[in-house]
């Protein structure tokens, strides 16, 4: 006879933990950094605090593999009472609304949790303060994955004498930061892209990066609000019955979803067949299926709102990549709203030319989804595909070229091409606006690019027009008798003036000419 018997959850994700990226030592330190720095990220940007986040990696015990891992941030902290459930409690977050997250579940921060007492039996160490709290807390938890509950083995509090505010969390666990130092380095300049109004310090054994703030601008946050009739499905319906109160079909519609006023929701119900008086709560198992059906046929609701969302903007893209790559120029667009399922999206791009950016044969793809960098399997993201197949000729771009493509696609749910979320999957919808957002910034690129070509066309007319200027100058000396260095400069201007080109101009080419050069001298000795 088989034996069965209940999974408890946390003890399903311990086992499981390769589905939330903890696939080896490798690949679960890089993830540590990812969950701590965005769980720090979203503890501040979301309300209105620039970013400070302080993170630190130290080897412990070469022999056995084993790291620990410092992160500490500004932001709005975690009451004393939470902090159990927040860090010892799988599936407990405040991320559970309609709007964007970095996270989905409010898992990630769980994980870590799992996957350190799994390898090193250790306990998670945090401190936290909320704004204005008089008292710092301090708790050493692990979980017990039976239950799915937190095991508190200390707990102290004590006076918040310099109103500090924040969350500092230190785990042990086993990790190779030799293999992922690498990914750790990319994952934290790449998030200083996208996020150029943070300050972030690094510390490992054998790199230290600061990432300087580059603005004070911070992107709108995401307001909360109800899901769309659209985006949900008939198990969502029952739970929503469960608490409707003996709502009638048509104040049930108007009091659960987004945007859906008295008008909407009778035509809906009319062209659907429902008798808009019913009650919500008889409805029959086949009536339910069908409501649900309908309205995902229904073409009559208003778009998704979109200020359930926090795109980044063309300004804080550009800053951020001037920044961290080096790039000569950068052009970025935002696209408008659009939605699919019922889910509101806005794709961002951004194209980076020039500067430090290595000439290549093929773009450099940054990806990025709710500000997230992705950088794990880039191959089966809708992202590379648009990249790739996207007409760089009809532009002026000729490969090998010094181009880097950003992406960023904000949505209150992306459609992750498997459980590891590193990749975007391929939704019509979202593969559109990465195309037309691409191509709007690579208009301007071409714009750019014909401007350089159009000022190299006059930069060499001119020098081959004032090669002679010393000859004729000192020939028109010998014949009127004039100063010669007046007659040289008479026609340097006479030069200027045909051609729209100046002497500060040539200079001022003929410095950035040499000093790309020099830097792509440098580049090839390096490699």
């Amino acid at each position: 006879m088989y034996a069965y018997e209940a999974l408890p959850v946390a003890e399903w994700f311990r086992r499981n933990r390769e589905l939330a990226g903890f696939h080896n030592p490798t690949r679960a330190l890089y993830q540590t950094i990812r969950e701590l720095t965005e769980n720090s990220l979203d503890a501040t940007e979301t309300y209105g605090i620039l970013p400070n986040i302080y993170l630190r990696i130290n080897v412990e015990d070469e022999q056995k593999g084993w790291v620990s891992v410092y992160a500490e941030d500004n932001g709005i902290g975690i009451p004393g009472n939470e902090i159990p459930n927040v860090f010892g409690r799988v599936f407990y977050s405040s991320k559970y609304r309609i709007k964007q997250h970095r996270g989905v579940f409010g898992l990630g921060l769980k994980m870590v949790v799992l996957y350190s007492q799994s390898t090193t039996n250790k306990p998670v160490f945090v401190r936290s303060a909320t704004l204005k709290s008089d008292k710092i807390y301090e708790f050493q938890i692990m979980i017990d994955t039976n239950s799915n509950s937190p095991i508190i083995l200390d707990r102290r509090e004590y006076p918040n004498k310099y109103r500090w505010h924040g969350t500092a969390v230190k785990v042990y666990l086993e990790g190779n930061w030799l293999a992922a130092k690498k990914r750790i380095e990319d994952y934290l300049k790449r998030t200083a892209i996208i996020a150029p109004y943070a300050e972030i310090v690094f510390k490992g054994p054998d790199l230290e990066l600061w990432l300087k703030r580059r603005t004070t601008k911070l992107p709108p946050a995401p307001k909360e609000g109800l899901p769309h009739p659209k985006s949900v499905d008939v198990d969502t319906i029952k739970q929503m019955l469960q608490e409707s109160r003996g709502m009638t079909l048509l104040e049930f519609l108007m009091e659960n979803f987004d945007a859906v006023g008295e008008g909407t929701a009778k035509t809906f119900l009319e062209w659907a067949g429902f008798n808009p008086n019913a009650k919500a709560t008889a409805l029959t198992p086949e009536e339910l299926v069908r409501l649900v059906e309908k309205m995902k046929q229904f073409e009559g609701w208003r778009r998704p709102r979109s200020d359930w969302l926090s795109p980044v903007g063309p300004e804080l893209l550009e800053i951020g990549a001037k920044a961290i790559l080096g790039a000569e120029a950068v052009f970025a667009v935002t696209r408008k709203p659009e939605s699919y399922g019922g889910h509101p999206f806005i794709v961002e791009a951004a194209v980076a030319w020039g500067g430090q950016i290595p000439p290549a044969d093929k773009p450099l793809l940054l990806r990025y989804a709710n500000k997230i960098p992705l950088l794990y399997d880039e191959g089966a993201d809708v992202a590379r595909k648009v990249v790739d197949e996207f007409n760089w000729q009809n532009y002026k771009v000729k490969f090998p070229a010094p181009l880097a493509v950003i992406i960023h696609v904000c949505s209150t749910k992306i459609p992750y091409a498997s459980a590891g979320k590193e990749a975007v999957a391929e939704v019509p919808e979202i593969e559109k606006e990465m195309r037309l957002a691409l191509r709007d910034a690579a208009k301007k690129l071409r714009l750019y690019l014909s401007r350089k070509e159009k000022e190299m066309e006059l930069l060499n007319k001119y020098i081959s027009l004032a090669k002679y200027v010393d000859e004729i100058s000192h020939n028109l000396n010998i014949i009127t008798k004039l100063d010669r260095e007046a007659l040289a400069r008479s026609l340097h201007k006479l030069i200027e003036n045909k051609i729209g080109l100046t002497v500060e101009d040539l200079v001022k080419h003929t410095l950035s000419l040499s000093a790309q050069q020099e830097e792509a001298s440098a580049q090839e000795v390096a490699q």
